[in-house]
Parts: C-alpha cells; sequence; structure tokens
C-alpha cells in the first residue's frame, strides 16, 4: 500500500498549474500600482512541489518547516543514501548530523520504512536547495546542535525564529464557551502543581483496552489529572473502556473532556505535567509554560520528538519512545510508573524545564536569538526585490 504521504507529494504536484495562475494574477495586479512586489513564496514542508511555480515566476522561495530541525536534518540525511532504500527494523542507530546522539532506527518516523513513504521524503529533501531559506517553528537555545549542524554542511540558511504560539488561543468551535469555563473551574479548585493533564492531538485516540489501562493507572496513582479525550466514552460504552466505578471515584480528582484549550490548560498554576503524543507544537507549548512532558509518541515525527526531548535534551520523562499506531497495548503499571515520575518536583527535569522556558521566552524578545533569525530572514527577504 501507498503511503498517504506519496499521495500527499502527487496531490501537491498536480496543484501546481493551478498555484501558479494563482500567483500570476496577483503579480500582474501589482503593475500598475505603487503596491511592494510578492518578495517571496513561503510554502510548508509537502507544498515544496510549488518551488517549480515560484521558479518559473522569477520568485524566491521559502520552506515554513512547522516541525523542527531535527526533522529537518534527518531529511538532509536522507540525501546520502539511495531513493529506493527504505529503512528497515535491523538498522544500526544512525549518526544523523544535527542530531547529538546516536538514532535508533525504531524512533524513526513509520514512512522511513515504506518505499513510498520514503521515496516522498527523500524527493521533498531535494527541494530544499532550491528554495532561499527554511523558515523553522524553533529556537537555538533548544536546537543549537542541530542549528549549528546544518549551518556547517553549507546547507539552506536556517531561521529558528520560534517559538510560534497562539497565546491568546482563538476558540474552537467544538468546545462551546460552557464546557470552556467548566475546565478552568475545575482546575482553578485544584492546588499548585498538582494536576496532569493527558492529551494526545486532534489525531490520537485508543482503543477501550488501552483507554481502560491509562484510567486503571491513574487511579492507582492517585494524581489529580484532566484527560482530554477524543471520544469520551458514553453511556454506552462506558463499561468496555474504563473500570467498574471509575466515574464515581474520580468526582473532584479528576476530569474527562472531549477537547481541551491545551494552551490556557498548560498556562494554568494546578498543571504539573502533561501526557504527550510529542507533537512539535505541543512541546513548544510545554517549554513555553515550564510544563515537563511524559512521552506517548503516536504518529508523523512524534517518535523523534521524544527520543531527542528524552535523549538529547533531557526535558521530558521517559515512558515510551518507540510506540506508535498499531503497537501492543501499555499496561497499567507501566503508566503508573511513568505518572509518578512526571509529577515528582525532585526530578531534575522539572528544573531542566523550567530553565529551557526562560530560554524560550528571551529568544523572541529583542536581541533574543530568534529574534535576530527573524531579522536575518527579512533581510533576506528585502534582498530578493
Amino acid at each position: 500500500m501507498k503511503s498517504v504521504e506519496h499521495y500527499i507529494l502527487v496531490f501537491m504536484e498536480s496543484l501546481k498549474p493551478h498555484v501558479k495562475n494563482t500567483i500570476q494574477k496577483m503579480l500582474s495586479s501589482y503593475h500598475d500600482s505603487d503596491s511592494n512586489p510578492v518578495i517571496g513564496l513561503v510554502m510548508d514542508y509537502f507544498c515544496l512541489p510549488m518551488v517549480d511555480v515560484a521558479k518559473e515566476l522569477g520568485v524566491p522561495s521559502y520552506m515554513f518547516m512547522t516541525s523542527n530541525v531535527g526533522f529537518t536534518a534527518l531529511n538532509v540525511a536522507l540525501l546520502e543514501r539511495k531513493i529506493d532504500d527504505p529503512f528497515t527494523d535491523s538498522d544500526t542507530d544512525l549518526l544523523i548530523p544535527g542530531i547529538s546522539s546516536p538514532v535508533p532506527s525504531n524512533v524513526l518516523p513509520s514512512p522511513a520504512f515504506n518505499r513510498d513513504g520514503y521515496a516522498a521524503y527523500y524527493k521533498l529533501a531535494q527541494r530544499f536547495k532550491d528554495t532561499k531559506g527554511i523558515i523553522v517553528n524553533s529556537f537555538y537555545e533548544v536546537e543549537k546542535h542541530a542549528i549549528d549542524a546544518l549551518s556547517d554542511v553549507k546547507t539552506t540558511p536556517i531561521y529558528a525564529v520560534g517559538p510560534l504560539i497562539d497565546i491568546k488561543g482563538h476558540p474552537n468551535p467544538k468546545l462551546d464557551q460552557m464546557q470552556h469555563d467548566k475546565i478552568l473551574k475545575w482546575l482553578d479548585e485544584q492546588p499548585d502543581s498538582s494536576v496532569v493533564f493527558l492529551c494526545f492531538g486532534s489525531m490520537g485516540s485508543f482503543g477501550p483496552s488501552q483507554t481502560r489501562e491509562i484510567a486503571t493507572a491513574l487511579q492507582h496513582s492517585g494524581i489529580r489529572f484532566l484527560w482530554a479525550m477524543c471520544l469520551p466514552p458514553n453511556s454506552d460504552n462506558t463499561d468496555r473502556t474504563l473500570p467498574e466505578g471509575f466515574l464515581e471515584w474520580m468526582e473532584g480528582r479528576g476530569m474527562i473532556c472531549g477537547w481541551a484549550p491545551q494552551v490556557e490548560v498548560l498556562a494554568h498554576k494546578a498543571i504539573g505535567g502533561f501526557v504527550s503524543h510529542c507533537g512539535w507544537n505541543s512541546i513548544l507549548e510545554s517549554l513555553w509554560f515550564g510544563v515537563p512532558i511524559l512521552t506517548w509518541p503516536i504518529y508523523a515525527e512524534q517518535q523523534l520528538n521524544a527520543f531527542r526531548m528524552v535523549k538529547e535534551f533531557g526535558l521530558a520523562v521517559e515512558m515510551r519512545l518507540d510506540y506508535r499506531t498499531g503497537s501492543d497495548v501499555i499496561m497499567a503499571d507501566e503508566i503508573e510508573n511513568g505518572l509518578k515520575k512526571l509529577m515528582d518536583r525532585d526530578n531534575v527535569v522539572h528544573k531542566k524545564v523550567k530553565e529551557m522556558k526562560n530560554m524560550a521566552r528571551k529568544a523572541v524578545l529583542k536581541g533574543g536569538s530568534s529574534f535576530t533569525s527573524l531579522g536575518e530572514l527579512i533581510n533576506n527577504m528585502k534582498g530578493s526585490k
């Protein structure tokens, strides 16, 4: 079966004529006006086929990498291999310029093991050199090694301009105001740093067996919790997904919701830990608010993110680094042990995350690393006129 990444790439290729037509109309509108011309085309990682459109129209292109510099480094490293050489489970640990620790093959993204997914990554990486810059939602202090390494190999300039976080957090249409207020009111009633927040992203969900193990772990640990589920249990399936009496037991101790305002939750003084799928946006938000993570990756590049957060940065507590969709159920004892380590305030990870919180906030201030990098990006774009 061909990978999702393959189909995305094919789809983007098919859109090139339409994108070209749209940009041509934009450019033609400037001929009779005093407005500034289009000085660059910024595109997502999977939209890199649009580099061809930019070239045809004489417009410089820039890639915006919504993941991190480490994932960018992995892509660059692929070009040292062959396009028809996907990874296998038996591969030895990889030495990737930009990632300071040897990388086990079992934390690579799932598409890297699929012939078509690997080829899609490879083709996208080939286009990096055709851009004038790679904009990354990261900051120098957390990814110093990766940024310096990619600079040393003379790749396209890297502009780390993060953390880019929507602090105000626009209301989610799926969450009514009453539910939003209920979540924050419940948190207001909890002691400082006493609540663990469990949230696995918009696509992260578990079957009944795994959900039951998580609930059992929470019950045995005695830790207060806010648990965001894509599909919360209802009266028809509670018996299959939660231990008997769990909903009654959690009164005053925990809360289950279908969706939570993650930024507001992580900013709340009651939150002391975050069980996360290790999506890069979630990691940046946790660092911004100084909340340590317990790693539970699920898909995409999350396994690599989890590995780096634990092994390279020391900024997360390890539960699993190689879990992915389809893995065996993680049992309650292992989850409980992870929760207790996460909420142990004497754990060195807490101190390191608080230090990185201060660095993240300084990075975006005037004179900070990301502020400076953004200025360099602007100068690069202005020089494209």
